[in-house]
């Protein structure tokens, strides 16, 4: 991939790699454009899945993300910890519903 790239990589997701008071991210804009892709398709893919389990088991919306956020986090995991944040918190805002504090 190359600078010409025509994604746009949310500046929520470039700050996942910003060393504190610096405005370059840390890895190169490919490795970024990639890490994003991959996660905003986690995203987009964990929608219905979670959807099923609030109304499938009977649980709320917080207990919903935050179990998806632990099985983010779990051993063999695909993405980093803030990386498995952001997607929870791409998964609230694509359902319409508030993301609480994750750990």
């Amino acid at each position: 991939m190359n600078d010409d790239s025509q994604i746009l990589i949310p500046d929520s997701f470039v700050a996942l790699y910003l060393n504190p008071g610096r405005s370059k991210p840390t890895v190169p804009r490919d490795e970024l454009a990639a890490r994003y892709e991959l996660c905003e398709d986690l995203s987009q893919a964990m929608v219905e899945h979670a959807r099923a389990m609030l109304f499938g088991q009977g649980i709320s919306e917080d207990e919903v993300l935050s179990r998806c956020h632990r099985g983010l986090v779990g051993d063999g995991s695909v993405v980093t910890a803030h990386e498995a944040r952001w997607v929870v918190r791409r998964l609230a805002e694509l359902l319409e519903w508030e993301c609480p504090e994750l750990g």
